[in-house]
């Protein structure tokens, strides 16, 4: 089974309720995507199926560029860490001239070429771990990334470095333990429902922030 077989066995087309208007491949619930996932993960080194829902970050994130879409029009931008891709797929609905898609893992990105697919929009997938590569975008967006310290601090510095280097680097975070507490300028605020399968409460506060160097 390819890996875009796995993800359309795996899910239903349906919508995130803060941005209604992309259509997204998604898990209906944790428990199965996340046991079908297990076998994969028992013979290839895949991550968690954080690709089969669309979390908050990347909500607010997809809200803000469809609502403004001067943000990212003619410009190049990654959505680093992408899950579904549907920050990814706002920019490109956005008019951004170039949108590539970051993930380590490659049901994640089989996910985000089927979802761009769906939405009629294109999205480039560049493999493997882009953390350390030279700056090439205008716009960074990184949606629900501070949840862990370890992948805090392998991150933190290269987006750092990506707005020292003149990119916007625009960070979302609906209250992980691990956002950075300075460097930030808050840009806007998004309440976005959540499940408490997902979550601890139905609702989840976004704030974007403008990353600074």
């Amino acid at each position: 089974m390819t890996a875009e077989e796995f993800v359309r066995a795996h899910t239903a087309v349906g919508h995130a309720p803060l941005v209604p208007e992309i259509a997204l491949h998604l898990a209906s619930e944790i428990t199965p995507i996340w046991q079908a996932t297990e076998a994969w993960l028992a013979e290839r080194n895949i991550e968690p199926p954080f690709w089969a829902f669309a979390w908050p970050g990347g909500q607010a994130t997809a809200r803000l560029l469809l609502d403004e879409p001067a943000r990212v029009a003619g410009r190049r931008v990654l959505d680093f860490a992408a899950g579904c891709g549907i920050a990814a797929i706002a920019a490109a609905r956005a008019g951004a001239a170039l949108v590539e898609a970051a993930e380590i893992d490659p049901l994640a990105l089989a996910a985000v070429r089927l979802n761009a697919a769906l939405n009629g929009v294109r999205v480039e997938t560049p493999e493997g771990d882009i953390v350390g590569a030279p700056c090439r975008w205008d716009v960074i967006l990184a949606g629900d990334v501070c949840y862990e310290a370890p992948m805090t601090a392998h991150i933190l510095p290269w987006l750092r470095a990506m707005a020292a280097s003149g990119a916007e680097v625009l960070l979302a975070d609906p209250g992980r333990a691990y956002l950075p507490r300075e460097g930030l300028e808050p840009l806007a605020r998004h309440a976005v429902p959540t499940t408490l399968e997902l979550e601890d409460r139905t609702l989840r506060e976004v704030v974007l922030y403008r990353l600074l160097p």
